[in-house]
């Protein structure tokens, strides 16, 4: 089948910004993106408050929530660059502060968030996996704003891909180079990482008694499907410009491998020592 003519295509001409803006400065959809992750997770947990399924308070909440926000920014932007551009960061070592240009890294945004749980565990005496259990049935919503920022800033853009859906991203062609449609990975991702997940760990966390039976076993299972997820919809996705793929695989796809191996130690150690905790 003959490819269709690229003005056949919708070409993604959003702004970043909502409303009106000063050169770099305005209401970015990108920031909304995070403030809306962080007020559903909010809302969520407060109603896993309510039905008794947490113990975290009200204002416990809050300041889980500041908590978390600080180890997202700080470990997605220190993992953006660790894993991702380790080179720039040595370069020009002031564009680690120049965040208006993006640069974010899920996999370094869940070790911020894994050392944030840690310091609010030993903070508060809440056990650290019952903690990231609650988080785990919350956070794919912050990882579905995302995405849909992503593909309103016209970034991290799929493959070229005839299929109908597919959209022209102006940036992904550099001076007079053609633009050809792609496929809107950051769509798919959308929907996989963030409403996939999303409604899998709600289930999980609501319909079993998984997290009351096993801590620490929704977290080992978000982890592996995420992995699963994340490799999913790298298929589609165009590697980084001059990132170098790793062993044949792009590196969203390589870390996530350890994050699959992470997963299953950590549902292995929830099941022992729930089993021991039986036999007490």
């Amino acid at each position: 089948m003959t490819p269709l003519p690229p003005l056949a295509f919708w070409t993604d001409n959003l702004s970043p910004f909502l409303g009106p803006h000063w050169g770099n400065f305005g209401i970015r959809y990108y920031g909304l993106s995070y403030l809306l992750g962080f007020v559903t997770a909010a809302w969520l947990m407060h109603r896993t408050w309510k039905k008794g399924r947490s113990p975290l308070t009200p204002p416990m909440i809050s300041d889980l929530i500041v908590a978390l926000v600080i180890g997202v920014m700080v470990g997605g932007r220190v993992g953006s660059f660790v894993l991702y551009h380790p080179d720039q960061l040595i370069r020009d070592p002031l564009s680690f502060f120049r965040v208006w240009e993006g640069g974010m890294a899920s996999h370094g945004g869940m070790v911020g968030v894994a050392l944030a749980l840690w310091w609010f565990a030993r903070k508060y005496k809440v056990g650290f996996f019952t903690l990231a259990d609650i988080v785990v049935s919350v956070g794919p919503a912050g990882l579905f704003f995302g995405r849909i920022a992503n593909f309103i800033n016209g970034e991290l853009w799929g493959k070229i891909a005839y299929v109908p859906w597919a959209v022209i991203f102006p940036n992904s062609a550099h001076g007079d180079e053609p633009r050809f449609p792609r496929h809107p990975s950051q769509l798919y991702e959308a929907a996989l990482e963030g409403l996939l997940l999303l409604g899998l760990m709600q289930w999980r966390f609501w319909k079993t008694d998984v997290a009351k039976k096993h801590p620490g076993q929704l977290t080992g299972e978000f982890l592996i499907a995420y992995a699963i997820v994340r490799a999913i919809g790298e298929v589609y996705r165009e590697p980084d410009e001059g990132v170098a793929l790793i062993l044949g695989l792009s590196r969203g796809t390589f870390y996530s491998i350890f994050l699959v191996v992470a997963g299953a130690a950590m549902i292995g150690w929830a099941r022992r020592k729930s089993a021991g905790a039986r036999q007490v």
